[in-house]
């Protein structure tokens, strides 16, 4: 039996909801189309894929090896087929400043790409905190940035998100708060809290925990996404964290689960910034644009 691209992203969207129903609302499908795409792959595999429980679905050994195939089939094919961008004989340099978040868990993969479609291109990265980033853009050291959008307030940048990336409770497998049917920040503020600090997560947190009577119990202040990780996956501790560094376990191999909650919890948005004033060089207009056709952004200014 031949295994299909769906059957594929009905895999790996139950691998990191640990369950189907999850995996169902987040793909807008039916619960059975997602059983029947996994039960139709393990016969392809010639393995169970899945352990099941009533807590969920946990992957087995041979499910983890799987999972990590999926990620890479898939990437390769957003990268055949998502981008429009034909190689270009734009030359020239650009400076491009980004925050820790963003060279982790974003951009690498679109500076390949960006090399491969324009060779000629020399890209100058510099990694720096957001206060760093706006003042080298307006003081032009930087010609653009790619950064956190949702923490920009500088009147003076102009900025153009490229995703919004939710932002939901970690928890590991089998926690308590897995069982009920509505966990919100009061239920979260009973819960020894790991605060992750780099790119202002911490702020951010305050934020919209300040909208609430409740606040974080925190027992640990880290600017390691890692040791996030493997705190709330070891039960050490639950978080709040975007889905761009979601992993759905740790570098333990242990699982972590994943729970929406009922108040409002804003997204992460990145994206990118300019000083608003600038004139755009061939190179910098290359950049925007290749990520507009990436993310499909309309080109207004």
């Amino acid at each position: 039996m031949s295994v299909s691209l769906r059957q594929i992203r009905y895999f790996v969207a139950t691998a990191e909801q640990g369950q189907i129903t999850q995996a169902a609302a987040a793909l807008s499908i039916s619960q059975s189309a997602i059983t029947t795409a996994i039960k139709d792959l393990e016969q392809s595999v010639g393995a169970e894929l899945f352990s099941r429980s009533p807590q969920g679905m946990e992957l087995t050994t041979v499910g983890r090896q799987f999972l990590f195939h999926a990620y890479d089939i898939l990437n390769k094919v957003q990268e055949a087929t998502s981008l429009k961008v034909p190689t270009s004989d734009v030359e020239g340099s650009l400076t491009v400043a980004a925050t820790y978040t963003v060279i982790g868990y974003f951009l690498p993969n679109h500076l390949e790409r960006l090399k491969r479609n324009f060779p000629n291109l020399e890209i100058q990265l510099f990694e720096l905190n957001r206060e760093a980033i706006e003042e080298g853009l307006l003081s032009n050291r930087y010609d653009i940035a790619v950064l956190l959008t949702s923490n920009v307030q500088n009147p003076d940048l102009s900025t153009e998100t490229l995703i919004s990336s939710r932002r939901r409770l970690w928890v590991a497998s089998k926690h308590h708060l897995l069982h009920k049917d509505s966990v919100g920040l009061k239920e979260v503020a009973a819960e020894p809290y790991i605060m992750l600090t780099v790119d202002e997560a911490a702020n951010t947190s305050l934020r919209y925990w300040s909208n609430t009577p409740y606040r974080p119990t925190v027992t640990l202040r880290t600017s390691s996404v890692e040791a996030v990780r493997s705190m709330v996956a070891n039960g050490q501790g639950v978080a709040i964290l975007s889905d761009m560094v979601l992993r759905p376990w740790s570098l333990e191999g242990r699982r972590i689960e994943t729970v929406v909650l009922r108040d409002p919890i804003p997204a992460m948005d990145v994206g990118l910034a300019w000083r608003r004033d600038v004139e755009f060089t061939p190179s910098m207009e290359v950049f925007r644009s290749y990520f507009r056709q990436a993310f499909y952004i309309p080109a207004i200014r």
